[in-house]
C-alpha cells in the first residue's frame, strides 16, 4: 500500500513537472514563431518555420500529450489502447511515415484509415491531369499571340513553360517543413494553407481569402470563355443561318443549365478522356491542314518587333494557357510517389512547350495576318464545321468542371465555413440542395451567359484573365510564398530567381491587364465583333 501511494505521488510530481516544462516550451515556441524565428528550445523541440498556425498545432499536440500523461498516471496505464501517440502529431505525419493518431477524438483513427485507403495515382496519371490542364482548348488562341508578338511570342511560350514549371515546384516545396530529425514532412494541404501560413500571425486568414478570390475569378472566367468560344465556333461554322453569335451563346447556356443540379462530377468525369482525345485529334487535323499548305507559309510575316499595344494581351493569353497551380498541391498529395513530382512537372511542361510552340507557329505561318482569335475559324468551311462542332462539344462537356469547382469554393467560403459563414448552409439536413441554393447556382450559369453575350471576345477575355489571376497564381504568389516561408534555407540564386519572377510577373500582369481592358473598352465602344 505504501509503495502504491509513493508511486502515485511520484507520478503526480513527475506529471506536474512535465506540464510546466511543456507549457514553457510552448510559450517560447510561440514567441519565437511570432518573431519570425524557428523554435528550438531543446533537442526535442520542433524546428518548423515561422508560422502561427504551426505553432498552434504544436501547442495542441503538447496539450494532448499532457492529457495523456495525466490519464496514464491516474489509471496506471492499464486502460490505454494503442501506443499513446498524441493527436497533435498526426498533423506532421501526413506523408504516411508516422504512427496513426489516437482514436480518442471524434473517430480520428477512422479518418486516418480512410485517408490511407484512398487510392493514389501514379506519376503518369498525375502527368495526364497536368497535361489536360495546360494542353486544353485554350491553345487555340496561341496563334493569335504570335500574330502580335512574332518570334518574341514564341520565346514567351518557352519562357512561360519554364517559369510555370519552376513555380509549381516551389509551391509544392512550401507544403513541407523539416521535423526534429531533419526530414521533410507535409504540414500543409492546399494553396490556401500556404497563403494563410504566410500571413500569420497578424492576418491568419487574409492569404486564404486572396487565393480564394483569385481562384473564383479564374474559374468563373474559364466558364465564361467556354460559353464565348461555343458561340463563336457555332456562328463561324454556320454563317448563313440567321442566328447571331450571342444567340448561339444563349443556346449553349440553355444546354449548360442542368449543371446547376450537379452534386458531384461522376456524371461528367467519364467524358474527360473522350474530350481530351477528341481535342488531340482536332489539333492533329489543324496541323495536318497547315502542313499541306507548307509551300505557302509566310515566313517573312514573322517579325522580331512587337505590337506594343496588343502584345501585353498576348502575354496574358500565353500565361493563361499554362495555369495549373491551383490544383497542384492536391495532385501531389494524391501521388503514390510524391518524389516523382518534379520529374512529372519537367516532362509535362517540356511536352506542352514543344506542342504549343509548333502549333502556334505552324498555324500562324499558314494564315499570317489573317489569323483570327480562334484559329479554327480560319479553316475552310467544310472542315471548319466538323472541327468546330467537336470543339463545341468539348467546351460544353468541360464547362461543368470549373463551374462545380467555383460553386464548391463559394459554398465553402460563404455558406459552409462553420460559425464563420456569412449565410446559412444551402443544404438541408437530408443533404438536399435548398431552393435558394439552387437559385444561386442557376444565377451563376446565367451570369456566365450574360458576360459571354456582352463581352464576346475570346482573346481579350483570355488575356485579361491570364494577366489578372493567371500571373498572380502562377508567378507572383508562388515566388512570394517561397521567399516568405523558406527564406532561411534558400540559396542566393533561388532568391534571385524568385525576385526576378515576381518583378517580371508583376510588370506583365499590370501591362496585360491595362491593355486588355483598353481592348475590351474599344471593342465595346465601336461594337467590334471579332
Amino acid at each position: 500500500m505504501a509503495t502504491l501511494i509513493r508511486s502515485k505521488i511520484s507520478n503526480k510530481l513527475s506529471n506536474a513537472a512535465t506540464t510546466v516544462t511543456n507549457k514553457s516550451q510552448a510559450k517560447v515556441s510561440g514567441m519565437f514563431a511570432r518573431m519570425g524565428f524557428q523554435a528550438a528550445t531543446d533537442e526535442e523541440a520542433l524546428g518548423f518555420a515561422a508560422c502561427d498556425d504551426l505553432d498552434y498545432d504544436h501547442r495542441q499536440g503538447l496539450q494532448m500529450d499532457i492529457l495523456k500523461n495525466e490519464e496514464m498516471a491516474g489509471e496506471g496505464g492499464g486502460d490505454i489502447v494503442g501506443d499513446g501517440n498524441m493527436e497533435g502529431d498526426s498533423h506532421y505525419q501526413r506523408d504516411g511515415t508516422g504512427p496513426p493518431p489516437s482514436a480518442s477524438k471524434d473517430g480520428g483513427i477512422c479518418n486516418e484509415l480512410a485517408s490511407q485507403d484512398k487510392p493514389k495515382i501514379t506519376a503518369w496519371e498525375a502527368g495526364w491531369n497536368v497535361t489536360n490542364a495546360i494542353q486544353g482548348m485554350f491553345v487555340l488562341g496561341l496563334p493569335y499571340a504570335i500574330l502580335h508578338g512574332g518570334y518574341l511570342g514564341l520565346f514567351l511560350i518557352i519562357f512561360a513553360a519554364v517559369v510555370c514549371c519552376y513555380t509549381g515546384k516551389i509551391l509544392i516545396a512550401c507544403l513541407y517543413e523539416e521535423n526534429e530529425d531533419g526530414q521533410l514532412v507535409r504540414v500543409r494541404d492546399s494553396y490556401v494553407d500556404i497563403a494563410n501560413a504566410c500571413c500569420a500571425p497578424r492576418f491568419p486568414a487574409l492569404g486564404g481569402h486572396v487565393v480564394n478570390v483569385a481562384q473564383i475569378i479564374e474559374l468563373v472566367m474559364t466558364c465564361i470563355l467556354y460559353v464565348v468560344v461555343s458561340g463563336n465556333l457555332m456562328y463561324n461554322s454556320f454563317p448563313n443561318l440567321p442566328v447571331s453569335q450571342r444567340s448561339w451563346a444563349i443556346i449553349a447556356t440553355a444546354v449548360l443549365l442542368p449543371c446547376a443540379f450537379l452534386k458531384n462530377l461522376k456524371a461528367v468525369s467519364k467524358f474527360s478522356l473522350l474530350c481530351t482525345l477528341a481535342h488531340f485529334v482536332i489539333n492533329v487535323l489543324v496541323i495536318a491542314y497547315c502542313l499541306s499548305r507548307a509551300r505557302d507559309w509566310a515566313w517573312d510575316k514573322v517579325k522580331f518587333y512587337i505590337d506594343v499595344k496588343k502584345f501585353p494581351i498576348s502575354i496574358g493569353i500565353i500565361v493563361f494557357s499554362y495555369t495549373s497551380q491551383i490544383f497542384l498541391p492536391s495532385l501531389e498529395g494524391n501521388m503514390q510517389k510524391p518524389s516523382e513530382f518534379h520529374c512529372m512537372m519537367n516532362w509535362t511542361h517540356i511536352a506542352a512547350c514543344i506542342l504549343k510552340g509548333l502549333f502556334a507557329l505552324v498555324a500562324y505561318l499558314t494564315w499570317a495576318d489573317e489569323t483570327k482569335e480562334v484559329i479554327t475559324d480560319n479553316l475552310p468551311p467544310g472542315i471548319r464545321a466538323v472541327v468546330n462542332i467537336f470543339l463545341v462539344a468539348k467546351a460544353l462537356l468541360s464547362y461543368p468542371l470549373p463551374f462545380f469547382a467555383a460553386v464548391e469554393v463559394l459554398e465553402k467560403t460563404f455558406f459552409q465555413d462553420g460559425g464563420r459563414a456569412f449565410f446559412p448552409d444551402c443544404y438541408g439536413g437530408d443533404g438536399r440542395l435548398k431552393s435558394w441554393g439552387l437559385s444561386l447556382r442557376c444565377g451563376l450559369v446565367v451570369f456566365t451567359m450574360l458576360m459571354a453575350i456582352y463581352v464576346p471576345h475570346f482573346a481579350l477575355l483570355m488575356g485579361l484573365t491570364g494577366s489578372l489571376t493567371g500571373a498572380g497564381l502562377c508567378f507572383l504568389l508562388p515566388s512570394l510564398f517561397h521567399l516568405k516561408l523558406l527564406w532561411r534555407k534558400l540559396l542566393w540564386h533561388q532568391v534571385f530567381f524568385d525576385v526576378a519572377i515576381f518583378v517580371i510577373g508583376g510588370i506583365c500582369s499590370i501591362s496585360g491587364f491595362i491593355h486588355s481592358m483598353e481592348g475590351l473598352i474599344e471593342a465595346f465602344k465601336y461594337n467590334i465583333q471579332d
